[in-house]
């Protein structure tokens, strides 16, 4: 079962702060407060579900500055931002550095609770795209460098022969090595295969490229994804 998701609140103001809370009790979600940036950096940086709710102005590093921190450090939970004044620059600031939304008080409680809706989407969406990424990069990091090998050119369409004729083996053994590559992925066959290869590049973890004659199909060669 996933951990609740987080509301972290940060704000100078000690009624609002404890109305947000309240609120947000209230509303069913579990939150926690912070007087400053300070404060909250005296915890260690949090790792699970949630977004934070940030004033703008707070005595010492401000909401900004605080947003900037944990993109450093690699904290990628989702920002709204409050403001108690029309401050164009630091939205667009805000806004370019990721910011689900910037409101400005005082902000009607449904507002408040669709922007912190959709940060909570939007951190799920992304940690199950980091999870499924993690699962993906696994599942190769189980290849020796010789099944990459295959698997790359197998994907680039190359029959046995020719991926034999490459890596200077024998047929035999590349079917031997597909075999085993295509166990270790838990796939049963090459467009199969492919997929995995789109969603690996998709994820950014890229597949090697095949570069100068290894790119040029050799004259006998036939649609890609065919095994023999």
């Amino acid at each position: 079962m996933r951990p609740t998701p987080v509301i972290h609140v940060v704000d100078d103001d000690e009624q609002l702060r404890i109305a947000l809370l309240r609120l947000l009790n209230a509303a069913g979600f579990e939150a926690r407060g912070y007087a400053a940036t300070g404060e909250f950096l005296l915890h260690p940086l949090p790792d699970h579900a949630g977004c934070l709710l940030l004033d703008v102005n707070l005595p010492g590093p401000s909401g900004l500055e605080l947003q900037e921190v944990l993109r450093q450090h690699g904290c990628l939970l989702p920002v709204v931002f409050l403001t108690g004044r029309d401050d164009v620059p630091s939205s667009v600031r805000a806004m370019k550095a990721g910011a689900v939304d910037f409101l400005q008080k005082p902000v009607q409680a449904d507002t408040l609770i669709a922007a912190l809706q959709r940060a909570l989407a939007q951190d799920e969406s992304q940690r199950a795209a980091r999870e499924a990424q993690q699962r993906l990069a696994a599942l190769f990091a189980t290849l020796t460098p010789r099944e990459q090998e295959v698997f790359d050119r197998i994907v680039a369409g190359r029959l046995n022969k020719q991926i034999a004729d490459e890596l200077h083996t024998s047929e035999r053994t590349v079917k031997t090595q597909r075999s085993q590559l295509m166990s270790k992925l838990g796939v049963e066959s090459a467009a199969e295969l492919g997929r995995l290869a789109e969603q690996r590049q998709a994820s950014g973890l890229g597949v090697a490229s095949l570069s100068g004659n290894e790119l040029a199909p050799a004259p006998d060669s036939a649609p890609a994804m065919r095994t023999r």
